[in-house]
């Protein structure tokens, strides 16, 4: 079982290398052979869960070299349940993209650009949550950096430039600390193997010690979007093309989220930054709601709840005991889902009706009854309605913060149901302007073209640029308008392609599923607490003790 470890990153790039050699030609086999592999991918994860789960953290050191000198891989339960979320979400978001048709037009370009990036994405996110080295780490956040900025500026425009351009540069930013805290940490101890280090650095300096933790935890922060480090999402992420924003929103961050976890319970046991990870918590709650009950824009709504959810991982890290990061885990698996599905439903609302500004939508309870349950049920979900996963998650964060009975741990919890209560407000919000009122006049008929090229230009006067949803004007049923992924023609349709629906279908389902298996899946995070916070299974696998 250990061999099948390293197969969740190699397949992926193998799988890219030979799409990129076949080139722009066998359209449907490119397409089926990425739906393989990432189903490949899914059952592979799924194996490896179940493996952690009876036996323990499985490792690999490839090329047969014992740390600190090879590279060393492992899954344990934190990783496997990682995985398997991960895995089941990049699948239904790349069976959405075919629907869309955004993968359809890569025999445009001389090169099919989506499919290889995503599958390079998804190798990066698995090398992330299977690295067992920091320097491993710091790679597969590179290999996701590279895959990223090709997503996010997919078509050209200047929007999406704009916006990946600010991404590159906080990742750049993030990755260069990165690099010094692990040049910093060698210098001291030794080592870059996360085993080894967890052992070594007991014997360093408390105030080093301290600045490493205060080092990586700024890196980790950053990408997952902890206030005040999250000013670049909301202006990055609704600019890319559906599918992208989805997978991005949902998972890219919890990657930042997931490294906290591994690093604080590994490497930095106890509570010498717990009250400095509280704050941040507390405001990313405040700040992250406040900004999404001030949007009408329903992708500009959901990427400042992203950032409000996000502190409620930090608090589960925070407070370091089982009880929290067992629900710090809930909560991930969670968010990671339901924040995909709700991006997926925006998609759905912008491909339908030719935008998300929640102004100009309506009735789409009456005309689309669909789309309103794709929609409410993940929505209620993120409110943390019981008994969905969202508030499973939220009561195990919230008890374990009473058990805790610290000033900060309490201002968290009242936090916490303040914040819980304006998701639910601020999702009514959505549900009463985009779904039960009457459509307002001058909505956008069927065949409203979902991003113009020219509409990026600057220097022209409102009345001669062309309409659209990058004008803000309504456009006649119709209008053929050079757009979209890689400047091709892509205008709305009250008939969603099949595979769209069925893929947000189906990840309402998932989302759905971790109610139903409420119980299971709290025991398995209470064992991957209870096995993060003794460490030592993790080390005795790595290192053979």
């Amino acid at each position: 079982m250990n061999a099948l470890v390293p197969l969740p990153v190699l397949l992926p790039l193998c799988v890219t290398g030979l799409k990129l050699a076949i080139g722009p030609r066998l359209h449907r086999f490119q397409r089926f052979i990425s739906i393989a592999v990432l189903g490949a991918v899914l059952v592979l994860s799924v194996l490896l869960m179940v493996a952690a789960d009876r036996h323990g953290p499985l490792t690999v050191h490839l090329g047969d070299f014992a740390p600190p000198v090879g590279i060393t891989l492992v899954a344990d339960r934190l990783a496997g349940l990682m995985l398997t979320v991960s895995s089941a979400v990049t699948l239904l978001v790349l069976v959405y993209s075919l629907g869309q048709g955004m993968a359809d037009r890569d025999d445009q370009a001389p090169v099919g650009v989506f499919h290889p990036a995503y599958l390079i994405l998804v190798a990066g996110v698995s090398c992330t949550f299977l690295a067992g080295d920091l320097v491993n780490l710091y790679v597969g956040f590179e290999i996701m950096l590279v895959a990223s900025f090709v997503l996010l500026t997919i078509g050209g425009t200047e929007t999406r430039v704009r916006a990946g351009s600010t991404y590159v540069i906080i990742s750049l930013f993030s990755s260069v600390l990165f690099l010094i805290a692990i040049a910093m940490t060698y210098a001291v101890a030794g080592t870059v193997n996360l085993a080894q280090l967890a052992e070594r650095l007991q014997e360093v300096p408390l105030g080093v010690r301290t600045l490493l933790e205060a080092m990586l935890l700024t890196v980790f922060a950053i990408k997952a979007a902890v206030f005040p480090l999250a000013a670049w999402l909301p202006d990055s992420y609704p600019t890319a093309p559906a599918p992208v924003t989805a997978v991005f929103a949902g998972l890219l961050t919890k990657v930042g989220v997931y490294s906290m976890l591994r690093t604080q319970t590994l490497l930095f046991p106890g509570h010498r930054l717990g009250d400095l990870l509280m704050l941040a918590a507390l405001a990313s709650m405040a700040v992250g709601i406040l900004g999404a009950v001030a949007q009408t824009d329903l992708k500009r709504v959901l990427s400042f709840t992203l950032i409000s959810h996000i502190g409620f991982m930090v608090f589960g890290i925070a407070l370091a005991g089982r009880g929290s990061i067992a629900g710090a885990i809930v909560y991930v698996a969670h968010h990671i889902t339901v924040q995909t599905t709700l991006f997926l439903v925006a998609g759905l609302i912008e491909r339908r009706d030719g935008t998300t500004e929640l102004t100009r939508l309506g009735g789409l309870a009456k005309t689309a009854p669909l789309l309103a349950v794709l929609f409410f049920v993940p929505a209620m979900n993120l409110a943390g309605i019981p008994p969905l996963s969202g508030f499973i998650g939220k009561l195990g964060l919230m008890r374990a913060g009473v058990a805790d009975g610290g000033g900060w741990a309490w201002a968290l919890v009242a936090g916490s149901a303040a914040t819980s209560l304006l998701t639910l407000y601020v999702m009514a919000k959505v549900w009463n302007l985009a779904f039960w009122r009457d459509a307002p006049p001058g909505a956008e008929e069927e065949g409203v073209v979902l991003e113009s090229a020219e509409d990026d230009e600057t220097g022209d006067d409102e009345e001669e640029r062309p309409t659209g949803s990058g004008s803000g004007l309504p456009v006649p049923a119709g209008a053929v308008v050079t757009a979209g992924f890689l400047g091709q023609s892509i205008t709305t349709t009250k008939r969603l392609p099949w595979p769209m629906p069925a893929a947000t279908g189906a990840a309402v389902a998932l989302g759905l599923s971790y109610t139903v298996l409420g119980g299971p899946l709290t025991t398995f995070t209470q064992a991957a607490a209870t096995e993060l916070l003794a460490r030592t299974p993790y080390i005795e696998a790595v290192l053979g003790r």
